[in-house]
């Protein structure tokens, strides 16, 4: 089977990751391998450079290279690996969140993290070489005052989710020029909605795409 790559983009609180595990159900009961994975992190190594992005402080050009580093190791360990099996690979965040958060959030030069983007992400096929992108990207979106009241208390917030209303805004900015950028790819959803209905939107998504019957 042909191997399917679908990223999950949106700002903290914004509930893509309650549906991750939904579409991993519905992708294995059609007799699909799913590998369940995110950004940053997926490995050992890239779990650890995590942990220092999420917490250390530092600025936008060390955090776009330690995102850059982790997302190298995680395409060779494990993304190209289980697209090569004909796995289907669903990853919350892919450099979609990189240009979003330290491109709109941080306001780190987005030709530079376009630079980095060709150069780590770039892989060799049968075909030939060529920058390694999702099939599709969900993006969840949803207005930045509204994630703000959905995260209020419920955990220990790391340094982005600690962040002011108006960096989200940004953040979300970025995300819609990637959009802009990559209409082909993205797919935006109405994250203001009941659970049920995101669900429902979701799932059309796919399934008009031909990923899911």
């Amino acid at each position: 089977m042909q191997g399917y790559f679908i990223s999950f983009e949106g700002i903290d609180g914004a509930g893509k990751s309650t549906h991750i595990d939904g579409l991993a159900k519905a992708f294995r009961d059609q007799g699909r391998v799913v590998t369940l994975t995110r950004e940053p992190g997926g490995t050992t190594l890239a779990e650890k450079l995590r942990a220092m992005v999420l917490n250390d402080p530092m600025d936008a050009m060390t955090e776009a290279l330690l995102v850059f580093a982790a997302r190298r190791d995680h395409l060779r360990q494990v993304i190209e690996p289980a697209l090569a099996k004909g796995h289907v690979v669903l990853c919350d965040r892919f450099t979609d969140a990189t240009f979003a958060y330290q491109g709109g959030g941080r306001g780190f030069d987005t030709g530079l993290l376009a630079v980095l983007e060709r150069m780590v992400q770039t892989v060799s096929l049968e075909d030939g070489e060529r920058v390694r992108q999702p099939d599709v990207t969900v993006w969840f979106d949803l207005p930045a005052e509204i994630a703000a009241q959905r995260l209020a208390g419920t955990r220990v917030p790391d340094k982005f989710e600690a962040q002011p209303v108006e960096f989200f805004r940004r953040v979300t900015d970025g995300y819609r020029q990637r959009m802009l950028e990559g209409p082909a790819r993205f797919a935006r959803i109405d994250a203001n909605q009941t659970r049920e209905a995101v669900w429902l939107d979701v799932l059309a998504v796919l399934q008009t795409r031909g990923l899911l019957a």
